[in-house]
């Protein structure tokens, strides 16, 4: 940087005179997790740093005497040069909330937050010959900000009973955006017997995966998953290539680019295995304490989401149940009153056959065998009286077929032949036309 710039470079060959406190400002922040780097000039040297800042760029870049920017080349174009210039020639402080950071590149980008304060370091005439960077990491308490908040809304999914899919894929999508390393998120749900799992969300993962390990086994040995649906417990596998676990697997493993695989059984509470959820990395990698923690927390959710859906199911198919036996009784009430009215009619009817009954007794008294049907009721019938029906009172009557066989359905009656047309082989062996299905007469 010149002059020209609005920047003031150091005098050549003039030493720089630091307030007294600078060497105590570099104590301070020694051993300390706050950040802190010294930098020196226009060019924004890095004449100091305690291990916390090194620790946060990457130990491999942990040197001095270089310009920041090249130390650090990512902040070029976040703002953060354009910052220092400010301080450095305004001689003004300035101080950051929350401010996010995309640090290193490539596969290891990394999000950070902190807290910062640029201070400007003057010499014993108050020109300003340097910066101070002092700075707190945020990242963990953006993160877990974040993580409540998309975790309040997952519960609030469940709570209005969200489809179980629309959870658990939306939960698998909170972890995988917020998580500050890559990761991928599975969720397998148990079959009724624990016997094997079945895809549940991973959206993260290729289709071909996912399609792969719907329904394995639960059983020692068999991948992470299956393992820890056996044994109920956590199941850590740090790398893939090399672990007993995914010998059956690794093959598949590799195509999808999967390195390593945390998983965690996802229970009821009453014990009951609901499924798994499981965390796989790119790069080999063992789980921290605050990455089990998150393991822990979003299982017990998915279980409270699982459990819910499974109720609800029982709910719905009671109801099911419940109105399919409502619609049989219904059915056979129906039936019942059909019955009923059809009796109903008959016991009309019997009971207008036997009135016939009694009225063509009483003319039989007078003329023992008519020659019309008596039975035809109020309408009367023409045709030839043929057969004689007598009831259980001793009332007879004669009538044609067709009269005498309704008299024998409908009143219990006794069949008399007449023996001057040929008796009862004459009905028996009447013409086809005359005939109709009847149950065989009483004799």
């Amino acid at each position: 940087m010149t002059a020209a710039s609005g920047q003031r470079p150091l005098p050549t060959g003039s030493p720089v005179t630091e307030q007294p406190d600078e060497e105590d400002v570099r104590a301070l922040f020694g051993q300390s997790i706050a950040v802190f780097a010294s930098l020196v000039g226009p060019s924004h040297l890095v004449e100091t740093a305690n291990p916390a800042f090194f620790a946060t760029i990457g130990a491999h870049r942990a040197r001095t005497g270089v310009p920041l920017v090249e130390l650090v080349p990512e902040l070029e174009g976040q703002g953060f040069l354009v910052l220092l210039d400010e301080v450095y020639r305004t001689g003004r402080s300035h101080t950051g909330r929350d401010v996010r950071v995309l640090l290193d590149a490539g596969t290891h980008t990394r999000e950070a937050f902190f807290d910062f304060t640029y201070e400007p370091r003057r010499d014993t005439g108050g020109g300003v010959v340097g910066i101070r960077v002092i700075g707190v990491e945020t990242t963990q308490v953006k993160h877990a900000q974040r993580l409540t908040a998309e975790h309040r809304a997952l519960l609030e999914q469940i709570a209005r009973q969200a489809p179980l899919t629309e959870v658990l894929d939306g939960m698998a999508r909170c972890i995988e955006n917020l998580a500050p390393q890559e990761v991928l998120v599975s969720v397998l749900l148990a079959d009724p017997d624990g016997a094997h799992l079945r895809h549940g969300a991973g959206p993260g993962l290729p289709d071909f995966y996912n399609q792969a390990i719907d329904g394995i086994a639960t059983g020692e040995g068999v991948g992470s998953c299956g393992t820890a649906a056996h044994r109920r417990e956590p199941v850590v596998v740090s790398d893939i290539a090399t672990d007993p676990f995914w010998d059956d697997f690794r093959d598949l493993a590799g195509r999808a680019g999967l390195a390593a695989c945390w998983s965690t059984p996802i229970l009821a509470r009453d014990g009951s295995l609901l499924g798994t959820f499981a965390m796989y990395h790119r790069v080999p990698r063992a789980p921290e304490d605050s990455d089990l923690a998150l393991a822990r927390v979003f299982a017990g959710t998915a279980a409270l989401a699982i459990e819910r859906h499974h109720n609800e199911q029982a709910r719905r198919d009671a109801e099911t149940r419940a109105a399919k036996a409502h619609a049989e009784l219904a059915k056979a009430m129906d039936a019942e009153r059909e019955l009923r009215a059809e009796a109903e009619l008959r016991a009309t009817a019997a009971a207008e056959l036997a009135a016939r009954m009694r009225a063509a007794a009483a003319a039989t008294a007078t003329v023992p065998h008519p020659e019309h049907c008596q039975l035809g009721g109020t309408e009367g019938c023409a045709a030839p009286a043929e057969l004689k029906v007598a009831d259980a009172w001793g009332d007879a009557a004669w009538g044609c077929h067709d009269h005498a066989e309704e008299a024998l359905l409908n009143v219990r009656s006794a069949f008399i032949a007449n023996e001057e047309l040929g008796g009862l082989a004459a009905y028996i062996n009447r013409s086809p036309s005359a005939r109709r299905t009847t149950p065989a007469p009483d004799a």
